[in-house]
């Protein structure tokens, strides 16, 4: 019974530890809520981050140095070139405009991306 106890034991650390590696973006952002899901999966991220003084910033994959706007469409045509089903995804802090988030998607539509707005669950 002991031995089984220790087995327990050391599975609750190996997935305690594990699960804080799993982070998909790494960025702190307050997501907006939503109670819809998508099957689709993502492999390139671009996080956009409000400073709460108009100046927003533009991470690549959870990358904590930003990059500037301008750059955003050549970084993520490098990402998905080599994808089958090109398909990223948008972190955008709830106090984003939408304004910004649809650059997002004009560069999607104009590359024929598939693109995913990522909320919070409710």
């Amino acid at each position: 019974m002991s031995s089984m106890t220790d087995i327990v034991f050391l599975l609750l650390i190996f997935f305690l530890v594990t699960s804080t590696l799993v982070n998909p973006n790494a960025l702190k952002l307050l997501l907006p809520k939503s109670t819809g899901q998508v099957s689709a999966k993502a492999t390139t991220s671009v996080s956009i981050k409000d400073w709460k003084n108009g100046v927003y910033t533009y991470h690549i994959n959870g990358n904590e140095t930003p990059i500037p706007f301008e750059q955003v469409e050549d970084a993520i045509v490098t990402e998905l070139q080599s994808e089958e089903d090109p398909t990223f995804s948008i972190y955008a802090d709830e106090s984003v405009p939408v304004k910004e988030v649809v650059a997002m998607m004009n560069i999607a539509k104009r590359n024929h991306y598939k693109v995913i707005m990522a909320t919070s669950p409710e």
